[in-house]
């Protein structure tokens, strides 16, 4: 099993906190590092914290201060950027990492921030879909051409083109998110789910896509300091045991002393599952 650790885009968000942390990880033996994506949060919603420091400008400057480890986004909500800025921005990121770069990617969950984006709920799946389409049109020759039902070209040159295949690890639980990940990504990521919750879907993930090369990933919400680390133990048993190939966890400090010793915790946790 791998383990990615997410970054401290809440807190503590300081250049300094953000090098250590991207750098502590990659000391330790994480495999990858992974930001969360919002870009607004409507006056009143309760959650996500309004402050998020931008998740692809993040891993730009994370890619500059570690060597090793990879970059993830867990996960980018593709209906809230034109596709080919964005195909442009993941290409850069690619390069400048060395390959290092997975794009987590769904369809968003927060209405307000979708509609401030002119996409209504019913159709950010479709979008979502749409922009994988865009993106691999786009990485894969230059010139491009695409159709879909809202974006359309042909002839153009969205270069530099990924040096390597950046995979797609489709975030989601619902049956329209499992069946995209199916179609369309190179790998699962789910979130929050218990143990016994998951052999029904990676054992339907893992029909249709037997091949190892497609990631089960799960994501889960437990802190080094003060979360169940016994708890999560047993689910690492459990994930392993439904067919889990990468875990990743979110500390919950707010000071750079608190989560630099919760990402310690939470190393020495996983180290003790293998």
């Amino acid at each position: 099993m791998r383990f990615g650790i997410a970054l401290p885009q809440f807190g503590p968000a300081t250049p300094e906190a953000m090098a250590r942390a991207a750098r502590q990880a990659e000391e330790l033996g994480f495999d990858d590092v992974w930001v969360a994506d919002h870009v607004v949060v409507p006056d009143g919603v309760p959650y996500p914290p309004s402050f998020l420091l931008e998740a692809l400008t993040t891993l730009a400057f994370v890619a500059a201060v570690t060597e090793r480890v990879r970059l993830g986004t867990s996960v980018l909500v593709l209906p809230l950027r034109h596709p080919l800025v964005l195909a442009k921005q993941l290409a850069t990121i690619e390069r400048l990492s060395r390959g290092r770069l997975i794009l987590g990617a769904g369809a968003g969950w927060l209405e307000g921030e979708l509609a401030a984006f002119g996409v209504p709920m019913g159709e950010r799946g479709a979008r979502a879909e749409e922009a994988i389409d865009a993106l691999r049109a786009c990485w894969s020759s230059a010139p491009a051409s695409f159709a879909g039902p809202t974006l359309a070209f042909s002839g153009l040159k969205v270069q530099p083109l990924p040096e390597h295949p950046i995979p797609i690890w489709y975030g989601g639980h619902g049956e329209a998110a499992l069946r995209r990940a199916v179609r369309k990504a190179d790998g699962w990521q789910g979130a929050f789910l218990a143990p016994d919750a998951l052999p029904a879907i990676t054992g339907r993930l893992r029909q249709d896509r037997p091949e190892s090369s497609f990631t089960l990933s799960m994501r889960t919400n437990v802190d080094g300091l003060d979360g169940d680390l016994d708890g999560l133990r047993r689910d690492l048993d459990g994930y392993a045991g439904a067919g889990i190939q990468h875990v990743l966890s979110s500390p919950a400090q707010r000071d750079l002393d608190g989560w630099l010793r919760s990402v310690e915790a939470l190393w020495k946790t996983f180290e003790e599952s293998r």
